[in-house]
């Protein structure tokens, strides 16, 4: 029998964040940003979900998009990072995927194609990532207009760098820059909103906004809950109690004894670790949560298992269910203990662990 170690996959959750950011996104369209495996909730299920709410998706590289198709799903998908040879401008040609152009090397790749697909321009307005400066701006456009293909671009695309901040003054910034470098072509397409600036007020959000971390109930906002945003938390990360004792004042728990019971503590061990993708360095005091109450993780994170204080529940038995994530718990309070983002806690979920589709 497997371990009853699962992701539970909240599909009506899922939809109900993407029409929170249709909503805030206003007169612009959102296209559906469902890359690393649509987060780590299963880029299949993802796109069969909001394939009748998405007028777009977004991925990063062609083999996610080529995914999508193989799902039976034709829906026009965006790829972030653009074609990596010369066969991705054939294939997207052929499959209906949009690139995103953003270096001169790619620039003869398009022009020796049979057939090019939709493109966006990529302009570097701070993130420094990708993307063209804007003073290149009209020579790629020049380069594309040589080549006859110019009428195949439909707009423009930049990247926030600090929007999670609500106080920074870069996004502003940012979006000055993009507009001053795409002014001469008005007739086209803007696209810079990312998940964070949806929640900005004033935020400008032109034609197409990207919500990404948002579809999945997490929060873009340093300091900020999903919950606290209107989302709706959409994976559950959930396994059982496997074991459950007492430890006496002055045993402790775990490799490296980095967590001593001070007094005699009921303790659990749960059936999940690091191995499964939850984070190792979220160590004493993270939140989950059994039986109707919020509990703590005790020492450290091993591989398959880690260990929770009972105390407060003293009617947990093994067999009972640990939310580690999801509902009770949102995934940004585990990611805050564990010192990094609601991101890397999605993405990170291992093969081993099933994603139950509710």
């Amino acid at each position: 029998m497997p371990r009853a170690t699962v992701a539970r996959i909240d599909m009506d959750a899922l939809r109900h964040n993407y029409r929170k950011a249709s909503e805030l996104a206003g007169d612009a369209r959102a296209m559906a940003v469902i890359k690393a495996d649509g987060y780590g909730h299963g880029i299949r299920d993802v796109a069969r979900a909001l394939q009748d709410d998405a007028p777009k998706f977004a991925v990063a590289c062609i083999e996610e998009a080529l995914v999508i198709r193989e799902a039976g799903i034709r829906v026009p998908v965006v790829l972030l990072q653009g074609p990596h040879s010369p066969e991705d401008v054939v294939t997207s040609a052929r499959e209906n995927f949009e690139l995103v152009i953003h270096s001169d090397h790619q620039l003869p790749w398009l022009a020796g194609a049979e057939a090019t697909p939709v493109l966006w321009i990529k302009v570097n307005t701070g993130m420094n990532r990708l993307g063209f400066s804007p003073e290149h701006i009209d020579g790629v456009m020049s380069s594309l207009s040589s080549a006859g293909i110019v009428r195949r671009v439909t707009g423009f695309v930049t990247h926030f760098a600090c929007a999670d901040d609500a106080g920074s003054d870069r996004t502003t910034e940012q979006t000055e820059c993009f507009l001053r470098a795409v002014e001469p072509w008005p007739e086209l397409a803007k696209s810079l909103g990312n998940s964070a600036a949806h929640f900005h007020d004033g935020q400008a959000l032109f034609d197409w906004s990207r919500p990404g971390i948002m579809l999945y109930g997490a929060s873009p906002l340093i300091g900020r809950l999903g919950p606290d945003l209107g989302l709706r938390p959409v994976m559950t990360l959930e396994a059982e109690l496997t074991s459950v004792r007492t430890l006496k004042a002055g045993e402790f728990v775990g490799y490296g004894a980095s967590w001593t019971a001070s007094e005699d503590t009921r303790m659990g061990i749960v059936a999940i670790g690091y191995g499964d993708g939850y984070p190792r360095h979220a160590g004493t005091d993270t939140p989950a949560w059994v039986n109707g109450r919020r509990i703590r993780l005790i020492g450290r994170v091993s591989m398959d298992m880690l260990a929770v204080d009972l105390t407060q529940v003293p009617d947990a038995q093994p067999g009972d269910k640990v939310e580690l994530w999801g509902r009770h718990v949102s995934v940004d309070e585990v990611a805050q203990h564990a010192g990094t983002i609601g991101y890397e806690l999605l993405t990170g979920v291992t093969v081993r662990v099933p994603r139950v589709r509710e």
